[in-house]
C-alpha cells in the first residue's frame, strides 16, 4: 500500500478529491437552481408556449417573444441603449408592456 507524508493512501486522497467535487457541483446546481429561480421571480411576465417573456419592445415599438437571461434582461438588450435601460427597469417593477 502506498502512503504519502502524512499517513493517507492513494484511496484516501481519491476519496477527498472526490467529495471535493461532487461538493463542488452540488453548489454550482444549487446556484444554478437560484438564479433560474431568481429570474423568473424578477419578470413574472405573460409567456409564449416556448417561455419567451411576450413584451413590447420600445425601441422598435414592436411586439416581440424574447427569452430573458439570468437577470431578468430581455435577450435583445443592448447595454447604454435608454429604450434598453427603460424596458429593463419597466420589467424589474412589473409594468412593462405585454401583449
Amino acid at each position: 500500500m502506498c502512503t504519502d507524508t502524512n499517513g493517507d493512501t492513494m484511496d484516501d486522497r481519491l476519496e477527498r478529491f472526490m467529495r471535493s467535487k461532487l461538493r463542488s457541483a452540488g453548489r454550482r446546481v444549487a446556484e444554478s437552481k437560484h438564479a433560474f429561480e431568481a429570474g423568473r421571480e424578477i419578470a413574472d411576465l405573460p409567456r409564449d408556449e416556448e417561455g419567451r417573456a411576450r413584451i413590447v419592445c420600445r425601441r422598435h415599438a414592436e411586439r416581440r417573444a424574447v427569452p430573458l437571461d439570468d437577470r431578468g434582461r430581455p435577450v435583445c438588450y443592448e447595454a447604454d441603449h435608454p429604450d434598453c435601460e427603460g424596458c429593463v427597469e419597466d420589467v424589474r417593477e412589473g409594468r412593462v408592456e405585454t401583449w
